[in-house]
């Protein structure tokens, strides 16, 4: 039995795209869907009610504004020996799941990433630039110790005994739960073929407005894990090297210079989200912070 959580919010469109994929899949074992409302404003939690299948559990996280309590939400109402996680936004191969439970199995391990390969919905240059940038799980597991929530298979047992996700932070939560789950002593493993596809953010807005939230998501985890991330007010020091392996390096010399310059913006973004929190976002006063 596997449970597949997707966390959503106001977005009626890229949720059924996911539920129109994940009903599709070959796997022979059961599996069941449960999408998690955020406080969706519109039609949103309509589109999921409206397919008539057993399979697909609709659940309303409507306390806690974030993609991390939505998820907790999720693993508190299943009770599968396997969990996984996808984003409201992504498709998957009709062989995903089955692909990654046998890696799962095969590799023997108790946390594992998935192929998250990125689309382009409109060709833009902030979009190539996103695509080229954007997860690199197998780098992530390796040099960081995790994988993004985005494409995500977790035992139950890891839960029971390290916690949920910490839904204090608006970002970085999936770095903050793998770490933990590495240190840990728990096996973490990669499905290259197991396929996740992931639209590319095509919009400078977008894109800025992401970076500005992992930001965000930096300072929180250094306030409130400051052994392991550092003191407050100091940014910590970039990793990695911020490229997609798998994707293809461009070649005119315009388009370096333009992709560096991008970069360099979105730097500033992530360093405008660290002072915002530091300077003006109080710690959260949840009263369980990893529910």
């Amino acid at each position: 039995m596997v449970s597949i959580i997707v966390p959503v919010y106001n977005d009626p469109a890229g949720i059924q795209f996911t539920i129109e994929s994940l009903s599709a899949q070959s796997i022979d074992r059961q599996f069941r869907v449960f999408v998690v409302d955020n406080d969706s404003t519109d039609r949103t939690p309509e589109v999921v009610r409206s397919y008539n299948d057993d399979r697909i559990t609709l659940l309303h996280e409507d306390e806690i504004q974030g993609s991390y309590a939505a998820r907790n939400k999720g693993i508190e109402n299943t009770d599968s020996d396997v969990v996984a996680f996808l984003d409201a936004d992504e498709t998957v191969d009709k062989d995903w799941l089955e692909k990654a439970v046998a890696a799962m199995n095969d590799q023997n391990v108790d946390y594992l990433g998935c192929n998250v390969e990125l689309t382009l919905p409109e060709d833009t240059f902030v979009g190539r630039y996103d695509g080229r940038t954007g997860f690199p799980v197998k780098q992530y597991l390796e040099e960081q110790h995790y994988a993004p929530t985005c494409a995500l298979l977790v035992r139950r047992d890891v839960f029971e005994d390290v916690g949920p996700f910490d839904s204090r932070l608006v970002s970085g939560g999936d770095i903050e739960f793998g770490q933990r789950v590495h240190e840990a002593g728990y096996e973490q493993g990669y499905a290259e073929d197991a396929v996740v596809t992931h639209p590319a953010r095509t919009s400078f807005e977008a894109l800025a407005k992401k970076n500005f939230r992992v930001g965000r998501g930096f300072c929180q985890k250094q306030r409130y894990y400051p052994e392991r991330y550092g003191t407050p007010g100091i940014p910590p020091t970039p990793s990695g090297s911020g490229t997609n392996e798998n994707a293809d390096e461009p070649d005119a010399l315009a388009t370096k210079i333009a992709f560096a310059l991008l970069s360099v913006a979105m730097l500033a973004c992530r360093g405008l989200g660290y002072y915002y929190e530091f300077l003006f976002e109080e710690e959260r006063d949840l009263s369980d912070p990893r529910r």
